[in-house]
Order: structure tokens, then sequence, then C-alpha cells
């Protein structure tokens, strides 16, 4: 071949690997945009402000609890958001009774969703999937592109330090409920038993709470001739939780587990002499037939129809008309917590007013800028409405231009409030990341409950037990192992010693075994853990 001929060809062959180059640089920019159309990040079609949020069609994949009662696509808040926002979600979720299980198996396939939605993260999870980098820091996304979220925070410096790792990152939000006061769910007394009883003062000690409940027993309250009157119950899936959270003050402990004091000392609950003082009067409540012997193995339903069979003086629900039927009333008391002859008063717990682990984005996720711009409405004024209430013109409809007021609208079909509410909206049952805003029209029960909860709760000097914070990665490993040894030890022996199968005068042995498993460590463990979060 020629020299002319050869640089014929080797111009040829040139000018066509150009060309192959230059397409395959076509190929993947047009590759990118269509990746970028379901999910790129920082791509020109993400508006920093306003709605749409994005300009171009773009596809998140979410992970959430799912109650069952209706798809989340059908729902008028998730399509609503859709059209606000212009993002479309795709839906993994999984039943909420199994989605911890279905949670650990997406952790461990590596198929993770863009977000992880009311997941219920536990710091752990958050620091171990964090540092793995299956998790991603949110702190620089809320600065640039979360205002509401970055003002929350701002405002409530606590939460912060609660939501920020040892390693400086916040890898999840939280919900923040800063309008509900109680621990947990609270007990209440049935009215009619009350009424029966000639009862116009509420017990304020444990022995009057003890003759009281001596009483309903032994007086037949629910008037129907039988002695089947139960004075205290609880269900075997809380395992006296329930009763513990409002029993344990009486003695002085804000906890079941921890609490720290107010000179910022931190308590291991079971080995101290409070939780004995409970153990030692629930045994004298267990022996006199006053409290449940059903306890340890009905389940919450069976209880429940004691409760509404009016056999059950006190018991514990989110409210006491949700076991008895019907419609809310201010028939049935909240309790008043009580003080044993130890303490000039009872201490009570409060709710954090937060929880945490409740939105995260994955590594899978390429538009993080998206995702948090697409949840920071949620802690908005109305993204707050519309996640609590649904949709305005359904079942409620603002009254003034300012929308500073509101009125509730028919319940569609006659159906229940709430009932309705929990096909409208995810916001039922599970912890969403959002502000839970205070109810903004108060019927005369939501008022009740408001100033019981002030009352015997909030005036008295309720506080938050111990603060949601972080341990390091050795900390939680150590912590974990002690805590499964403990916890299964302290409930065995908590119903042994309630029942009598353990005499309390083994209470020292006791004791001595919690140390030697390690509860003195679990203890040191926390503190130092405490001091940190205080000092940070």
């Amino acid at each position: 071949m020629s020299n002319r001929k050869m640089k014929v060809v080797a111009s040829a062959l040139a000018v066509m690997m150009t060309i192959t180059v230059l397409s395959g640089c076509v190929s993947k920019k047009e590759n990118g945009n269509a990746a970028g159309s379901s999910g790129s990040s920082k791509e020109s079609s993400l508006n920093k402000e306003g709605f749409p949020i994005v300009n171009k069609p773009l596809t998140l994949s979410i992970m959430a609890p799912d109650m069952g009662i209706q798809n989340w696509k059908d729902m008028p808040v998730m399509q609503e958001m859709e059209k606000l926002t212009g993002i479309k979600i795709e839906y993994r979720n999984a039943p909420r009774d199994s989605f911890d299980t279905k949670k650990n198996l997406v952790f461990a396939s590596g198929d993770y969703p863009d977000i992880f939605f009311a997941s219920k993260l536990t710091q752990a999870e958050e620091q171990n999937y964090g540092s793995q980098g299956i998790l991603i820091p949110l702190e620089k996304l809320i600065d640039e592109y979360a205002p509401n979220i970055k003002k929350v925070l701002a405002d409530k410096p606590d939460i912060r330090k609660s939501i920020t790792a040892p390693d400086g990152h916040i890898y999840s939000l939280p919900r923040i409920e800063p309008y509900q006061p109680w621990y947990r769910n609270p007990m209440w007394y049935n009215g009619k038993m009350l009424k029966e009883l000639n009862v116009t003062k509420l017990p304020e000690t444990t022995d009057e709470l003890y003759d009281l409940l001596k009483r309903a027993r032994d007086e037949d309250p629910n008037k129907n001739g039988k002695k089947d009157e139960i004075p205290l119950s609880s269900s075997s899936g809380i395992k006296l939780r329930d009763i513990r959270t409002w029993i344990l003050g009486a003695f002085g402990a804000y906890e079941e587990e921890l609490y720290v004091d107010d000179k910022d000392k931190v308590h291991y609950t079971p080995a101290e002499e409070a939780y004995k003082g409970y153990v030692t009067y629930l045994n004298k409540l267990w022996a006199d037939n006053l409290l449940d012997h059903e306890s340890f193995s009905q389940t919450d339903d069976q209880k429940k129809a004691k409760i509404k069979n009016d056999q059950v003086l006190l018991f514990s629900d989110w409210h006491a008309y949700m076991s008895h039927g019907g419609k809310p009333n201010t028939e049935d008391l909240m309790f008043s917590p009580i003080r044993s002859d130890k303490l000039s008063a009872p201490v009570i717990a409060r709710n954090k007013g937060f929880s945490t682990g409740t939105f995260a984005i994955s590594k899978s996720n390429r538009s993080p800028e998206a995702s948090i711009r697409w949840v920071d409405y949620m802690y908005s004024t109305e993204g707050e409405m519309l996640f609590n209430k649904g949709p305005e013109g359904i079942l409620w409809k603002y009254t003034d231009s300012s929308k500073s007021q509101i009125e509730y609208l028919p319940v569609p079909n006659g159906e229940d409030r709430e009932t309705y509410r929990s096909k409208i909206t995810p916001n039922f049952g599970i912890a969403s990341p959002m502000v839970v805003p205070d109810e903004p029209v108060k019927d005369e029960f939501a008022k009740w409950v408001e100033n019981e909860s002030k009352t015997k709760l909030l005036d008295r000097g309720a506080r938050v037990p111990f603060p949601a914070l972080f341990l390091t990665d050795a900390e939680s490993a150590e912590v974990a192992a002690l805590r499964s040894d403990l916890t299964t030890y302290v409930a065995q022996m908590e119903a042994k010693f309630i029942t009598g199968q353990e005499s309390l005068d083994g209470w020292d042995k006791y004791v001595q075994t919690l140390k030697k498993m390690g509860s003195d460590r679990f203890q040191e463990i926390y503190q130092k853990a405490y001091d940190r979060w205080k000092n940070s």
C-alpha cells in the first residue's frame, strides 16, 4: 500500500474513532439525563425554592411501615404531594407488624430504597449504616435546601444534639410533637365505677390507691350482682409496662430502665430501691387479688373486652373511650400520679417531645437535594396541616384569609373522623417525619384532656427521664450485649417477685446477679454518653 493510501486510511480511522468517542459521550450524556429524570443529583431541573421542586419527571422510592388500611398511592395526601412537588413516589412499604424484620433484610440485601420513611431507625442503626455510607449525612442538605427543618433545629438545640451522631453527622430527621406531654398512654379510671363508689377525690398515695382498688373488688361497682370486678389490669404484650410507667414514680424512679436525676447522675432503675418499692407494692396487689392474675398471659383484646364489659376500674389506653367503645367523654378520669410514704411528691415522667429515626436518605438516592426539599414541606405550617388532617376541603377548611383559623367539615358518609383520616393520610399509627401541630380546633373533650394533662402532670413538675443520645460504636456493641441479658433477667424476676414465685427476701441476691451481669457497667456507659451529650 502506498504512503498516500495509508494516510487516507489512517485519516478515515481517526475520523471514525472521533465519531465513536463523540457518540459515546452523547450516549453517556443522554443516559445521564435519562437517569436524572428519574433520580440524578444536582440537575438543572431542581428548583431550590418554591414548587414544583423539579421541572422534569422524578421518581423516588420510599420504604415505610404500612397500617394496611389504604394503599398510600390512593391517599389524597400523597396525591397532593405529587401534584405540588412534581415528584412521583414508588412505594416499597411493608406491614407495620413485620416492618422491622423487612427493614433488616433490606439493609442486608444492598437493594436500598431512596428514602426510609417513618422507619423507626434506631440510633445504633443510624450510626452503623451511616458509618458504612449506606445512609448519607443530611446536615449540609438541611442548611442549603431545607429552611423549615433548619429553623426547627435552630429553635430546639437539644433536639439537634440528640440527632447528631458522634461523627458530627445527622443521618435522620425527627418527628416533633411539642404538644404531647404523656410519656406513654395514660391510665384511666372507669367513671361509672367511681360514681357508684361515691369517689369525689382521686387517690394521692399508694395506700389510698390500695384502698380504692379493694373497694372496687368488694363493693360490686358495676352493679351486676357478681364479684367479677378487676381493680387493675394489664396484658402480656406489654408485660405491665403501662402500670410500671405510672406506679414507679410513687417510689422515686422516672423510668423503668434509665433516668437521670437533678444532679446529672444516671440511674439504672431495676437495681434501685425505687424498683424494689414498686415490685413490693405490685406483689401486695397481686396477693390481695387487686391486680388481674391474667395480666401476664392475656392479649390486649382480651383485656379490652373486660374493660368494655365494665369489669376494670383502672387501665391504660390512649383514651379511655377507645377501650370502652363509644364516643369521647369526660366521665373516665385520668390517673393522677401517686406517692409512697417515702416521698413528699411523686416523680412524673413526660414525653421528650420528639422521636428520632423518621426520615433518612440512602446512598442509592441520586436526588438527595430534591428528597430533602420534599420532606422539608412536612415541617412547614401548610405541610403539617396537610399530613396531619389531610387536604383542605375534605375534613376541614380555613375560615379566614390569613389561614390561622379552621373549622371541621362533616365526615363523608358519616364515618368516624379518625377512621376516615386514616384513609387519606399516612400519618396514622406511624411516626412520620414532621412537626405535629397543636389541635387547631379543640372541642370540649380535647380541652378537658388538655386540662387533665396540665393539672395532673405538667403543673406537678413532669420532666423527661433521659434524653435521646448516641453511643459510640464500641459502647453500642457493649450495651447491646449487656442489655439483652439484663432485660431478659429483669423481666423474669419482676414477674416472679410480683406473683410471689420468688420471695422479696431474695432482693439482695437479685441485685448482686444484676451486677455480675454488668448492670454497673451498663450504667457507667450511659453516664459517659450523657455527660458527652450534656456538654456537646
